[in-house]
């Protein structure tokens, strides 16, 4: 690694060491080991001796399955804070170790330096909690091959009963534990169950390109009923490629969103952009896990309909809409015909929004080159107006993601001109 990463790693002598003799050789470091951007998350962050290190110090500078990389002269102190991030949202990639760096072409006799690497595994750490109600989520090795897949299982009771007392702490203990036994016997193990069988219509139905852009079942555990409690998925991991234009952006998700829609035949209900992904393989989806197939009819389920009645006027994506209709910001009478119901005009709404403020998920900063000033931001808040707010809101041009495509197809066209 030359002198101008390491800085820009702000990498010490120390750390130095560990890459030279250990990290040097990793194909992931020498894939994912880059310095992270302006306000972005890291793929790799490194501390020696005093500098801050506590897992509370880390967690939110790192990147979903980055690493940590801590070095000391002191054996001790590296031991000591390799027991503070293990079982604390990270996992002991590299257990405490040595390493020097040899003299002379002897490595025996060269400078000795302790270090551990940890790995983010978690999502949110232990105790913490989102607007969310969410599964349990981590990364975890694969039996075969040793390669890291997604685990996705429906949380503990005691733990949705704490959400539950955070949110309500007026309510007794034993309603509490009522409505939590709701969630993790019925709703979770539900929506869990049809995640896995939208996931599995998705790789049957999707072009070979577009399949490895969504996540695939690796393996499913099952209660006594037939619900799915845990799902196991492969690891659609940001980065490991060049940034994509905001354009470049805009492009692969109407043209993901528009083979989900057409070839699968899926909606997804839930583009937020913290669902949206950047890998080698370009712009992909996760987290279907509320989604339904076109034409599927939620109304021969009771507890499905009640569900996703209650998500329809609950949801992020559903409030926001609500909000820019009785605005006038929305005035697209297809994507008014959204609001409150399961339909594709919902995902072809919050696309149109999400691909305007694509930093606002610090997971994608760094992945996407935006400037809000440029030419190309311009041209795309544009068309995002035309999708919203079209000049005949009874007729609009924009109604489906195919259309989106071809407008931005447009657009790519006007830049280039």
């Amino acid at each position: 690694m030359a002198l101008e990463e390491r800085k820009a790693l702000a990498v010490d002598a120390l750390s130095g060491i560990v890459i030279d003799s250990v990290l040097a050789r990793d194909p992931e470091f020498r894939k994912y080991g880059k310095p992270p951007s302006a306000g972005g998350l890291a793929d790799y962050l490194f501390a020696t001796g005093d500098e801050p290190h506590t897992p509370e110090d880390i967690f939110p500078r790192l990147r979903w399955g980055g690493q940590f990389v801590y070095t000391s002269a002191n054996r001790h102190q590296v031991a000591e804070v390799a027991r503070q991030f293990q079982d604390n949202g990270f996992l002991l990639e590299r257990e405490p170790s040595s390493a020097r760096r040899g003299r002379f072409f002897l490595p025996f006799i060269g400078r000795k330096v302790y270090y551990f690497v940890a790995r983010k595994i978690y999502l949110i750490r232990q105790g913490e909690t989102t607007e969310r109600f969410t599964y349990h989520v981590e990364l975890l090795r694969h039996a075969r091959g040793g390669e890291y897949v997604v685990s996705k299982q429906v949380p503990s009771l005691e733990s949705v009963v704490e959400r539950l007392r955070k949110r309500w702490p007026e309510l007794p203990q034993e309603t509490l534990e009522k409505r939590a036994r709701k969630f993790t016997d019925k709703i979770f193990p539900t929506f869990l169950t049809r995640e896995a069988a939208i996931l599995k219509i998705l790789q049957a139905h999707l072009p070979a390109a577009y399949a490895r852009r969504v996540p695939q079942v690796v393996a499913i555990e099952k209660d006594d009923r037939g619900f799915v409690r845990k799902l196991r998925m492969n690891w659609l991991r940001n980065g490991g490629r060049r940034p994509l234009s905001q354009l470049e952006f805009a492009m692969q998700s109407a043209d993901l969103l528009r083979a989900v829609h057409d070839a699968a035949e899926v909606i997804h209900l839930d583009l937020r952009l913290d669902n949206f992904v950047i890998t080698e393989n370009g712009v992909g989806f996760v987290d279907f896990g509320s989604s339904v197939r076109v034409g599927e009819d939620l109304q021969q389920n009771p507890l499905l309909s009640t569900l996703f009645e209650e998500l329809m006027r609950t949801s992020q994506i559903q409030r926001m809409l609500e909000r820019m209709t009785h605005s006038g910001h929305v005035t697209s009478e297809v994507l008014c015909g959204g609001r409150g119901r399961v339909d594709k005009a919902v995902d072809l709404f919050y696309l149109a929004v999400q691909f305007n403020a694509p930093h606002a998920n610090p997971d994608l900063s760094g992945l996407i080159a935006y400037d809000p000033q440029s030419g190309e931001a311009k041209a795309l808040s544009q068309l995002t107006q035309e999708v919203l707010r079209p000049t005949d809101p009874a007729n609009p041009p924009i109604r489906t993601a195919k259309d989106v495509l071809r407008a931005l197809e447009l657009v790519e066209a006007r830049l280039k001109g």
